[in-house]
């Protein structure tokens, strides 16, 4: 009889543990991927990149719930950044995927060591993240937003919908250091375009609206929007005015047409988020980021007009 309880309870014990050591071994086998967005966490087209990004990771065998956590923080305002890249730190990710120049500034302030993959950034080296595109060193890898004679393209686009421009409002960010590289490539070609170009800072609201209102006001006046953060955070403004003043204007992420605005012509972002998988699920098998080079854009999007814009030049 003793022998019979003993054997129960040896059974029983048994029964009762086996469920916490499998959780333990899946929490052992369960790694966790940061996300730091610079959009409203409702943002749809951010909304659809995250999608994408979850996908092609469940194609590559990591599957959210399974052996992948994934967290992922939002803000629009750069101020909260350093904040978010310290709660993201504090969760321990195995790496974090970082959109736009600003959040993978952010993280490097407060990590050296845990794996970043960036998605749009124009300028890694000259922003300081890598030294070469080849060989990147450090714990930062990704992919580039466009390459610098993007800017170019944009100014074509603008001469092809309105050829009687003479004068193009830039709309940039003075302090994201990827505009000097698209502004240049733009002041390249401008001469033999015809115009004469005019920065306008999106950090200063107030000045800006009211700059764009008294060059308008001149005549045979476009509008080329930089692919920057700010710049794309308050895409909005941009088109509101674009509209207000009956201006010509060519943005760099179809987004901007979805939210109304003439033209776009830029890279797949989408797919960009797509492509970062790929190296988090390499780098989550052991790969290092410095061994994995950086890569330029392979998809852009064809340009795309606004249906309800109806203007004549």
């Amino acid at each position: 009889m003793r022998r019979r309880q003993f054997i129960w309870l040896l059974g029983g014990s048994a029964l009762t543990t086996w469920p916490f050591k499998a959780d333990a071994q899946q929490d052992r086998q369960m790694r966790r991927v940061g996300m730091l967005l610079n959009a409203p966490e409702a943002d749809a087209e951010m909304m659809a990149r995250v999608g994408a990004f979850e996908r092609a990771l469940k194609d590559l065998g990591w599957i959210l719930g399974t052996n992948l956590r994934l967290d992922v923080r939002y803000t629009v305002e750069n101020d909260a950044l350093a904040e978010k890249a310290k709660e993201l730190l504090a969760l321990a990710p195995d790496v974090i995927l970082a959109n736009a120049t600003p959040t993978v500034a952010a993280l490097l302030k407060v990590t050296r060591t845990v794996p970043i993959v960036f998605v749009a950034v124009t300028d890694p080296v000259g922003s300081g993240f890598v030294q070469n595109l080849a060989r990147p060193t450090g714990n930062t890898t990704g992919f580039l937003t466009a390459e610098f004679g993007f800017g170019a393209k944009l100014l074509e686009l603008l001469k092809e919908v309105a050829p009687s421009v003479r004068k193009v409002i830039i709309v940039t960010d003075l302090e994201n250091r990827s505009a000097a590289p698209q502004f240049a490539a733009i002041q390249a070609v401008a001469p033999s375009a015809g115009v004469d170009l005019t920065l306008l800072d999106m950090n200063d609201k107030v000045s800006f609206e009211r700059q764009i209102g008294e060059l308008a006001r001149s005549g045979n006046v476009g509008v080329i929007a930089l692919r920057l953060s700010d710049v794309i955070t308050h895409r909005a403004l941009i088109i509101k005015l674009a509209a207000q003043y009956r201006l010509p204007a060519v943005h760099p992420l179809r987004i901007f047409v979805a939210d109304g605005g003439l033209i776009s012509y830029g890279p797949d972002t989408v797919d960009h988020f797509r492509q970062a998988a790929s190296y988090v699920a390499r780098i989550l098998k052991g790969d290092k980021p410095a061994d994995l080079p950086i890569q330029a854009p392979t998809h852009y999007t064809p340009k795309r007009w606004a249906s309800a814009c109806h203007l004549a030049y």
